[in-house]
């Protein structure tokens, strides 16, 4: 009878020993983060992981496991700042590089297109850049792919992905091949990011046909048990008619996030389903709590997980084995590139800015990821998607580079809706033609009562990096035509007469100054007329002064910039330098209201530097700033004192700045700086509080003669603040302030704007 007892529990123990546990991580956006704490919770406890199936973000988080991270590992992933970089194609720290960084402007909706030879238009299907996720993506799995052979079943843990074919309508199930193209390609929300090929078909979200694949963990693997990890279920049990407007925009997601069924887990299986309600699908700045959510529940089931999981790998053992897999990791020592739809010419292009110091042709890692954001921080290289492969042979990497299809044409639409009269609506286009250079042609225009323009640029970029730009500009300024709709509550200001014409024509030829400055030399000729009034009373008879500038400037301008928004940052760093020589011709044609009454002909020369930076610090709710810059010049006096003061550097610090004429924020030579403070109080809604100092060093004042003079008064300084909240919508910011400048005629002001309220500059400025 002992003995047979002892058989007994010798012949449990060895199945106990052999039993097989299956995790099944199903899709859900965001939500799918919570796969991570259930990992987390699922190792802590000594439950082991013989095989994985995901689908969507449960293939994203499978496939990092199985490829040897661990929980934790994976968890400080998704809480670095470079996670929410990834998600919104964002560059990581250190590879900002601003030699490709397009102008700003008002543009708040693009539409990308293809033009192909015929003129027939094609549209592009995403909505969202994966240029820097593809990349860490592959980045994180090619070690991987290299120890398993390419054979997902020789991972650390056995893997299947389950991605879908559209145009089949059929699930795929992937067991082999490159690694980081299945996790990419399960990940596919359609209309959100562009498919990639896989075996050569175009591949999409995995959660299209199979969001919960229980089905394939049994067919392929056939565990003893299996534990169901569903983080997608159904968002509302009831129509929601009150938000139905709000949430109609996101109703793709809503439509791939069904509710996974908890039958299709056997009766000896484990179902998790953590409690995710009031977490969007959409919103990955709550990893944290995302991951908790799913650690927490797994813990609330750890004692039926327990029973029905006998078998045992402590965290010593499950990292001795992670470890061992790591051990047979190969040096990355990469020898090329490896190019799919490059014709010889355009690859030669792209080489040249991969080009190594090293000898031999050889690259490290560091000057591959280098190579590929220097590549695609040009806006059409957005589309290249990028492999790490690997020559069993020769033991070495290349780095693969696929030309998907090309969208060269696009349409943009922009512009601001404002309280004062400086609403504007922008309109632009690009078209590129990539060859043995690439050639990008843009027009831009604006259009409203206060502001408009029409810019037309060809930039040709060419190979080892250097660029020619030549460009015609025209601008117009009406600062009468600029009502305020709140000067009920804000102080009356005196009405400025001025209208304002800039015709320019101009080249530059800019090249990359280490890895985050562009370096440029600008030449351009100029043609400004000014039509004013001397002093604060108009009446319809007058005629207005009229100020003719002609001529050309050339300089040398250095600058960075990675600040994380055109307009209201709060993160990263702008530098800029800026060295001008001015050769003017001045023409003053007197008005009604000028004290002289002849015309007026004159030259002038003169040298201008000008320095500006601005930087931000940390990233939680509080993120200080400061701006900061000075100007240094000898620019001459024109033929009266408002033709000169119009004409002279301005420090435009406030978002207004530049619809007003600050008198007493300008001057030839000044030092001004500013200190902000934004306080996030929820996501993208911030509250803005800053203050600013401007010293002028030779102040311009008026004498009795309407000529410009310098002031004789050594202690003037000026001061301007502004406190407001900023919501980031999708169209731009949304933004209530009020402002206050050290200035007579503009002192206070209350300002509603919704959109990016920015103008192209002034040859002046």
């Amino acid at each position: 009878m002992r003995l047979l007892l002892l058989i007994l529990l010798s012949s449990y123990s060895v199945i106990a020993t052999g039993q097989r546990v299956g995790l099944v991580l199903s899709g859900g956006a965001a939500k799918g983060l919570a796969h991570i704490g259930i990992l987390k919770a699922l190792e802590e406890n000594d439950i082991p992981v013989d095989y994985i199936v995901g689908t969507s973000i449960g293939g994203i988080i499978g496939g990092c496991y199985s490829a040897g991270m661990s929980p934790e590992e994976i968890e400080r992933m998704v809480l670095s700042p470079a996670f929410i970089g990834w998600i919104n194609g964002l560059p990581e720290t250190g590879y900002n590089y601003y030699y490709h960084r397009s102008d700003e402007t008002p543009q708040f909706v693009k539409v990308n297109m293809a033009l192909d030879s015929t003129l027939s238009f094609q549209f592009n299907s995403s909505i969202a850049s994966d240029v820097s996720l593809n990349f860490a993506i592959a980045e994180r799995t090619a070690q991987a792919s290299v120890i398993s052979k390419n054979n997902f079943d020789s991972l650390l843990v056995p893997f299947r992905v389950v991605a879908s074919d559209i145009f089949t309508q059929h699930e795929v199930v992937l067991s082999k091949g490159s690694l980081s193209d299945a996790m990419r390609a399960t990940q596919t929300v359609p209309f959100f990011y562009n498919p990639i090929r896989v075996d050569g078909k175009y591949l999409f979200d995995g959660g299209v046909y199979n969001n919960f694949p229980v089905d394939i963990m049994q067919r392929d693997f056939k565990p003893d048990v299996i534990i169901g990890a569903n983080v997608s279920s159904k968002v509302f049990d009831e129509y929601p008619y009150a938000t139905d407007d709000k949430l109609i925009s996101h109703s793709l997601l809503y439509l791939l996030l069904d509710k996974s069924d908890p039958s299709r887990i056997p009766e000896n299986g484990v179902y998790i389903q953590p409690n995710l309600r009031g977490f969007n699908s959409y919103e990955f700045g709550h990893a944290k709590a995302l991951i908790d959510s799913g650690y927490v529940q797994t813990i609330r089931q750890m004692d039926e997980i327990r029973r029905k999981i006998d078998k045992r790998v402590s965290c010593d053992e499950m990292a001795r084995r992670r470890n061992a897999f790591h051990d047979r990791q190969v040096p990355y020592n990469f020898e090329g590139l490896a190019f799919q739809k490059f014709n010889a010419r355009q690859r030669g292009y792209i080489r040249a800015i991969f080009r190594s110091k090293s000898t031999g042709g050889q690259f490290t890692f560091s000057e591959i990821k280098r190579g590929y954001f220097k590549l695609v921080s040009e806006e059409y290289f957005r589309n290249v998607y990028p492999n790490i492969l690997y020559d069993t042979t020769k033991h070495t990497f290349k780095l693969q580079l696929t030309r998907r299809p090309q969208q060269n044409f696009q349409f943009g639409f922009g512009g601001v809706i404002a309280t004062r009269d400086i609403s504007n609506v922008f309109l632009g286009l690009n078209f590129y033609e990539f060859n043995r250079i690439l050639t990008h042609a843009s027009v831009g225009f604006q259009t409203g009562n206060f502001y408009k323009s029409a810019l037309i640029k060809l930039r040709m970029d060419f190979p080892y990096q250097f660029y020619g730009e030549p460009y015609v500009s025209f601008d117009s300024w009406n600062y009468l035509d600029n009502d305020d709709l709140l000067n009920e509550v804000s102080a009356p200001s005196l009405p400025t007469v001025l209208k304002r014409w800039n015709r320019k024509y101009g080249f530059n030829f800019g090249m990359p100054v280490h890895d985050s400055f562009k370096g440029v030399l600008a030449f351009e000729a100029i043609n400004t007329t000014d039509n004013y009034i001397n002093g604060s009373v108009f009446i319809s008879t007058d005629k207005l002064d009229a100020l003719n500038l002609r001529g050309f400037k050339a300089g040398i301008h250095m600058s960075s910039n990675n600040l994380n928004r055109r307009q209201y940052p709060s993160q990263g760093s702008m530098f800029s330098f800026a060295a001008d020589f001015f050769s003017i011709q001045e023409q003053f044609i007197p008005g009604t209201t000028s004290i002289q009454k002849e015309t007026v002909n004159k030259y002038h020369e003169w040298v201008r530097f000008k320095v500006s930076a601005e930087q931000y610090f940390g990233t939680g709710w509080y993120r200080p700033g400061y701006t900061a810059e000075a100007v240094a010049s000898n620019q001459p006096y024109f033929q009266n004192y408002f033709g000169t003061i119009i004409n002279a550097p301005a420090f435009m610090p406030i978002q207004d700045s530049r619809t007003l004429i600050l008198q007493n924020f300008r001057a030839f030579n000044f030092a001004a700086a500013g200190l902000k403070n934004i306080f996030v109080i929820r996501n993208k809604f911030e509250l803005r509080v800053d203050a600013f100092l401007f010293k002028p060093f030779q102040a311009i004042v008026e004498n009795t003669e309407q000529c410009a003079v310098k002031s004789t008064d050594k202690s003037l300084m000026f001061f301007a603040g502004t406190a407001g909240l900023v919501y980031h919508s999708p169209i731009g910011p949304v933004s209530l302030s009020a402002n206050y400048y050290d200035d007579d005629e503009n002192q206070f002001g209350v300002l509603l704007h919704v959109g990016f309220l920015l103008f192209n500059r002034h040859s002046f400025e």
